[in-house]
């Protein structure tokens, strides 16, 4: 049989190899700035677009989505041709995709500073977005599986089987997650509420880490590890085992994001149950990596790119340690809200995600400019002030999530509270956050030597666009040579579309074990006859608290604790959230948790402190909202905003869209005329009245213990 010529097409993996640059420096210096602002409040910089609650959303977007997306289809790009012996299925789709994807980040980096959010993490862009990226992501797909089915191998390799579960994965979770209904252009209301979307969201969440952050990056590590090695995947059986374990219980572990929260029981038990065993196809897949390396240790200490994989994987297997640490339930209860969170993930993020894409353009940019990396010692300089920016950033996040989480539970010899006042232990922890910042700091620097040292590398190279090779056809009819080639496994590996099929089969029991008994059976949400809708000014309130991106700094959920009932009051239920659309029970506490807030300070409090939080609480690090107080509050959306709600099944009454306006006049008159009593004039149609509206609501639906809440929260 002769030999087939053909190109690879090595223009679409240059193009996101340079967004990957470009976005991951934008991302970092972003995150940078977020980091700066949690002790130095003036890093703000004193306008609406670019406070923490804003561009927060902005820095984990651009480090996700930007940076390791672009990575993500970078390595795809590259290694998909190579393992099918074939040009990418479509030159027009593969600019579709690049174009598309990098039009949909611009998107997020002007709505998200705008206050243009859904709220839910790690998926905020609103639903104009939502659907763009759905459109893009049947775009990847298409051009991905039209390449497997006009490939010349017979079998998939072990990393296109990740992909594939990236691709299947990443669809359900992002539409599943993005059921929302409309309000105007850029707002809508997602159609679950309160203890049901809580566990979308987090099923989302958890398996955006999974299957975004994860999935495709075992991939890559198949594909590239060996290459760069020069030797063969450690074990064939452990890569099956290792694949079809993780997709499979992966999917299962979102509830360890909710324990202790209003989240029936029975699924709380389910997501510790499977993140416990999430700990072995993890670690399998960390083991096969490491052990491919078996016999070329001496390269690893003469080669940076093997450096950089190296400590990616020790990273990959801390984090996924951690994982189902904290989602033991004695663990959990110290180390949840805490900084201990953010250490776990950017221990994944930093060194998984970041150095095995470090580690992959250092081998990749110079194969396809066909020259020498520009300088060994930049790439070098860049391992170690990078390992030493992850341990700046990792070990004082450890330190002050500790902290926090003992803080919080402390009691005296009295039986009181020994640190009552919340924002004692966010002024002890200041430090910490000093030092990663400069962790940040490095890390970025590292950043900044590798995109000069690559591009020094493009210049003195020429990039072969079109990438000559050759390979035998894929014959039309096989004959079975291999005994091997009849089990199970091997014939499913001719199969790309019966494959794709069974990974989605895998991946969907574990969601709907969880959630469709949530969904269905009434009594897993029992209703609270106290509760009633918010009022119209209420409503427009707490989507300015959405807006300012009041949840990533506050949470919205008492947990069944002494620590936590003697500090905020009554421990949150699951009725009280039946109206809220999304749920705002947020996942880290860099300011108390506001859920029993309404009533425990006057208008007057709510309005000094929007204005100048260091006048209520002195040594704040929360920024000022001047702008509250001098924007008019939007009542043009009132009426859709009612409406909206109605059709979700909040039960305002018939016709109540008509005069909801009227009603929201009356009582924010009502606010401004209090407020007017403390010597505070400010109009009753400023945004402001709305937010003080909102947060006097929280938690009075209900009778409750009011706890021990200092004036200077």
């Amino acid at each position: 049989m002769q030999l087939e010529k053909f190109t690879y097409d090595n223009k679409i993996v240059r193009n996101f190899g340079l967004a990957t640059l470009v976005w991951g420096i934008i991302g970092m210096t972003v995150g940078l700035l977020v980091a700066i602002q949690l002790f130095k409040p003036s890093m703000n910089l004193g306008n609406q677009y670019t406070t923490f609650g804003r561009i927060r959303p902005l820095h984990t977007n651009a480090v996700i989505f930007a940076f390791v997306g672009n990575a993500i289809f970078m390595g795809v790009y590259y290694s998909l041709q190579r393992l099918l012996k074939t040009r990418m299925f479509s030159d027009v789709l593969s600019k579709i995709h690049f174009w598309g994807w990098q039009l949909i980040i611009v998107s997020a980096v002007i709505t998200l500073p705008l206050g243009l959010t859904s709220s839910h993490e790690y998926a905020e862009l609103e639903w104009p977005i939502d659907i763009a990226i759905t459109v893009i992501w049947v775009v990847f797909g298409i051009n991905m599986f039209g390449t497997i089915l006009k490939r010349r191998e017979r079998h998939l390799y072990v990393a296109i089987w990740f992909y594939i579960a990236t691709f299947v994965t990443v669809a359900v979770l992002h539409i599943v997650n993005s059921f929302q209904l409309p309000v105007s252009l850029f707002k809508s209301y997602y159609i679950f509420a309160g203890v049901q979307d809580a566990l979308v969201q987090w099923w989302y969440g958890h398996n955006a880490v999974a299957f975004f952050l994860t999935t495709p990056y075992l991939g890559l590590m198949y594909y590239f590890l060996p290459k760069m090695a020069n030797r063969p995947v450690y074990s064939y059986k452990l890569s099956i085992l290792h694949f079809w374990s993780l997709i499979f219980i992966y999917i299962w572990a979102g509830p360890h994001h909710l324990l202790y929260t209003s989240l029936p029981g029975w699924a709380q038990s389910l997501g510790v149950a499977f993140s416990v065993m999430l700990i072995a196809p993890s670690w399998g897949g960390m083991i096969n990596g490491l052990l491919t390396l078996r016999g070329a240790w001496d390269k690893v200490r003469e080669d940076v790119t093997l450096k950089f994989m190296v400590v990616a994987l020790t990273a990959y297997g801390m984090a996924t340690f951690e994982g189902p640490l904290l989602s033991l339930k004695q663990v959990n209860a110290i180390g949840h809200f805490t900084d201990w969170i953010v250490a776990h993930v950017h221990v994944g993020a930093l060194g998984w995600n970041g150095f095995l894409t470090f580690g992959i353009l250092y081998w990749l940019i110079p194969r396809m400019y066909k020259t020498e990396l520009y300088s060994k010692k930049l790439a070098s300089f860049h391992f170690w002030i990078g390992t030493l920016g992850i341990l700046f950033y990792a070990i004082p996040m450890y330190w002050a999530g500790f902290t926090q989480g003992l803080m919080w539970k402390e009691f005296s010899p009295e039986g009181l509270l020994k640190y009552p006042n919340f924002l004692s232990t966010t002024l002890q922890i200041i430090p910490m956050h000093v030092l990663r910042s400069i962790g940040g700091g490095l890390y970025l620097i590292g950043a900044l030597v590798m995109t000069y040292n690559l591009a020094k590398t493009m210049l003195k190279g020429k990039l072969v666009a079109n990438e000559e090779a050759e390979a035998m056809p894929l014959p039309k009819v096989v004959t079975e040579t291999d005994p091997g080639d009849k089990k199970w496994h091997r014939v499913l590996e001719r199969k790309p579309m019966k494959f794709m099929v069974i990974s989605l089969i895998v991946i969907l029991i574990g969601g709907m074990v969880e959630m469709m008994p949530t969904f269905t059976i009434k009594s897993n949400i029992p209703t609270i006859s106290s509760v009633k809708p918010y009022t119209p000014l209420e409503l427009q309130g707490r989507d300015l608290y959405i807006k300012e991106g009041c949840v990533n700094c506050h949470s919205q959920t008492v947990r069944p604790f002494r620590s936590e009932t003697e500090r905020y009051g009554e421990y949150s239920k699951a009725g009280e959230f039946v109206y809220d659309h999304p749920f705002l029970w947020g996942s880290k506490r860099t300011g108390p948790d506001l859920h029993r807030i309404g009533g425990k300070y006057s208008n007057a409090w709510h309005y000094n402190h929007m204005l100048d939080p260091t006048s209520m609480s002195p040594g704040s690090i929360m920024p000022s909202y001047p702008w509250l107080i001098e924007q008019k509050l939007d009542t043009t959306s009132t009426a859709a905003k009612i409406r909206a709600m109605k059709t979700l099944g909040v039960p305002y009454k018939e016709g109540f869209d008509k005069i909801a306006n009227l009603k929201l006049t009356e009582q924010a008159e009502e606010i401004a005329a209090d407020l007017k009593q403390n010597n505070i004039n400010v109009k009753s149609d400023r945004e402001i009245v709305a937010l003080i509206a909102y947060l006097q609501r929280l938690g009075t639906d209900i009778k409750m213990n009011k706890g021990i809440i200092p004036s200077n929260q």
